[in-house]
Order: C-alpha cells, then sequence, then structure tokens
C-alpha cells in the first residue's frame, strides 16, 4: 500500500508541475536530466529497498504489462503531428512504435501465459522491442529539444508532461525489472516471470 501511496504523491507533483507551467519554462537539458534522475531514483530503489525489490520481482506480471497500454499516448502524437504541434521524426516513428508496443501488450495479456520456454520467448520479445522503442522516443525528444527546444514544447504542458515527469521512468523502470525477472525464471526453469 506504501507503493502506491508514493506513485500516488509523484502523480499529484508530476501534475502539479506540468500545470503550474514550471515545467513548460524548463530548457534543456533540464527535463531531460529530470527524467534520468527519476529513473536513477527508481532503480536506487530497487537495489537499496527491500520492500520495493520484493514487491517488484513479485507483483503480477499483468500489473507491469497493463501499464505498458498508456503507449497507446502514440495516437495523439499522429494527431498533434497533423496539428502542427509535434515534429514528424518524433511524432510518427515515436508514436506508431508505441502503438505497436501497446498492441503486442494486449496480446501478451490475452493469449501468451507468462512461463514457459515459449512464454519467456515472446515476453523477453516484446521487453526487447518496449525498451528499445522508448529509448529510442526518449533520445530523439532529447535531440530534437536541444537542436529546436520549441519543437518539443509539448511534451511540457499537461497532459504531455506527465510523459518525462511519471509515465516514462516508470516504462523504463518495468522494462528493466522485466529483464532481471526473465533472468531469474529463465535460472528456474522457465517458470512464472
Amino acid at each position: 500500500m506504501k507503493i502506491a501511496a508514493i506513485a500516488f504523491i509523484w502523480l499529484i507533483i508530476a501534475f502539479l508541475a506540468g500545470a503550474s507551467g514550471i515545467l513548460a519554462a524548463a530548457v534543456p537539458p533540464l527535463p531531460q536530466l529530470i527524467l534520468l534522475g527519476l529513473i536513477f531514483i527508481l532503480l536506487l530503489g530497487f537495489w537499496r529497498i527491500p520492500r520495493f525489490r520484493i514487491w517488484s520481482l513479485g507483483v503480477d506480471i499483468k500489473v507491469f504489462l497493463l501499464f505498458n497500454l498508456v503507449r497507446f499516448v502514440g495516437v495523439y502524437f499522429l494527431i498533434l503531428y497533423a496539428q502542427g504541434r509535434l515534429p514528424y521524426g518524433f511524432a510518427v516513428p515515436g508514436g506508431w512504435g508505441d502503438i505497436a508496443v501497446a498492441a503486442l501488450v494486449v496480446l501478451l495479456i490475452l493469449f501468451v501465459p507468462a512461463s514457459g520456454k515459449r512464454g519467456w520467448s515472446l515476453y523477453f520479445v516484446w521487453n526487447l522491442l518496449g525498451l528499445l522503442d522508448i529509448l529510442f522516443v526518449v533520445a530523439t525528444a532529447g535531440r530534437l529539444a536541444l537542436a529546436n527546444p520549441d519543437s518539443m514544447s509539448e511534451l511540457l504542458k499537461l497532459p504531455l508532461s506527465l510523459l518525462p515527469t511519471f509515465i516514462v521512468p516508470i516504462l523504463i523502470y518495468i522494462h528493466i525489472i522485466l529483464f532481471i525477472r526473465l533472468h531469474k525464471s529463465r535460472k528456474n526453469g522457465y517458470g512464472v516471470i
């Protein structure tokens, strides 16, 4: 329950940062450093807080998978591109990549058991694709923001400001934890991930 409370408080702070305009006033590389700092805090928590580590390694895998449904935000990226509010280099490849990862996670949840060699292989491939996609999106956003901060200003205003301040750090954390769980599952004869 403490983890849910901390996550809720974090979400409120991220929302307030976006709503207040503080984040929109930040110039690169500050937003990128905030994102990296949040990922670092999550990973540090995993290694230093036993209760968080135990939760991360034991929570039902579907909780982590369901969180990835937020990646349907890629549809919104495409809409913003069509309106001229996000650049093609970010919105189109990132949007379609996120949509594909979200659609694939639906298939995993519905049709693939989280155990056995076949299930392990499919989860591994999905996790690798998902991590590569999110890293591509983050790197592209950072590169474009450094070259032209105005081009990525939509990511610093609500609702998209929740991406760098809340959603993306959690997504990257989930992918890393899933790799750890996949490794443990393989060592245990492809038991439950």
